[in-house]
C-alpha cells in the first residue's frame, strides 16, 4: 500500500465497490479486506495511510481489529474511521475510546465520508511550523516520526494517545479544557464525549510510568502539562 492508500475493511461487496470507486475518484489508492484477520494481516504487512473499518465483520469484529491495530506500534499511527449500522451512543464511545478517529453510521454519504477522511488525515499530518521534537527530563516526543521514548526506551502509544500527549506538551503550562482537547485531538465538540478525554488521559498516564505526574488534573477545568 502506498502512502495515499486506504484500507477498506468491509464484508458487504456492494459497499466495498462503492467505497473503492469514490475513494479512487478522489485520488486515493485502495486495498480491501473482507474480515478482521485479513485486515490485520494487510495492515501489518504495509501500514496504510488510513483505514475505513466496519464493525460487524466475520471472524474478528471491528472493535477487536481496532484494539489490535492500536496496540501494534507499526499500525498505531494509522487513523481509523469506523463505518457501521450500529449508531448507539455506547458503540460510538467504545469505538472512540479504543482509538478510532471518527465514526460514520450507515447509510452514509460517500462524499461526506471522504471529507471526514481528509480531515482525519490532515489532523495526523505533521505541522512544519511546530517543533518536531519535544524533550524534557528523559521524555522525548518526535512529532515527525510519531515516536515517544522514556529514558531512551520507545513507548507504544495509539495515534490518539500520541496526539493527546503532543497537544498537552506543546501547550506546557497552559490549562486545556476537555472541550479544547476534544476539538483538537478528536475533532469533536460534543459534550457527551468528555469522559473519552478522561479515559485516554488515564491510559496515557499508565504508559508514561514515572513521567505520569507531568500531566496535571485541574479539577473542574481540564488538564495541564507541567511547565
Amino acid at each position: 500500500m502506498s502512502k495515499d492508500s486506504i484500507l477498506i475493511v468491509e464484508d458487504d461487496e456492494d459497499i466495498v465497490e462503492l467505497l473503492a470507486f469514490n475513494l479512487q475518484s478522489a485520488g486515493f489508492a485502495t486495498e480491501t479486506a473482507r474480515d478482521g484477520y485479513e485486515a490485520l494481516a494487510k495492515a501489518r504487512r504495509t501500514p496504510p495511510a488510513g483505514i475505513i473499518l466496519d464493525l460487524m465483520l466475520p471472524g474478528l469484529d471491528g472493535f477487536e481489529v481496532c484494539k489490535e491495530l492500536k496496540r501494534d506500534p507499526k499500525t498505531a499511527g494509522a487513523p481509523i474511521i469506523m463505518l457501521t449500522a450500529r449508531g448507539e451512543e455506547v458503540d460510538r464511545i467504545v469505538g472512540l475510546e479504543l482509538g478510532a478517529d471518527d465514526y460514520v453510521v450507515k447509510p452514509f454519504s460517500p462524499r461526506e465520508l471522504i471529507l471526514r477522511l481528509r480531515a482525519v488525515l490532515k489532523r495526523h499530518a505533521p505541522d512544519p511550523e511546530k517543533r518536531q521534537v519535544l524533550a524534557r527530563d528523559g521524555l522525548s516526543v518526535d512529532l515527525a516520526a510519531h515516536r515517544v521514548s522514556l529514558d531512551g526506551e520507545e513507548v507504544a502509544l495509539t495515534a490518539t494517545e500520541f496526539r493527546l500527549l503532543a497537544e498537552l506538551f506543546q501547550s506546557a503550562g497552559r490549562v486545556l479544557t476537555r472541550d479544547r482537547l476534544l476539538n483538537s485531538v478528536w475533532g469533536y465538540e460534543f459534550e457527551g464525549y468528555a469522559r473519552t478525554v478522561d479515559t485516554h488521559i488515564r491510559r496515557l498516564r499508565q504508559k508514561l510510568g514515572h513521567f505520569c505526574d507531568m500531566i496535571e488534573t485541574v479539577r473542574g477545568v481540564g488538564y495541564r502539562f507541567k511547565e
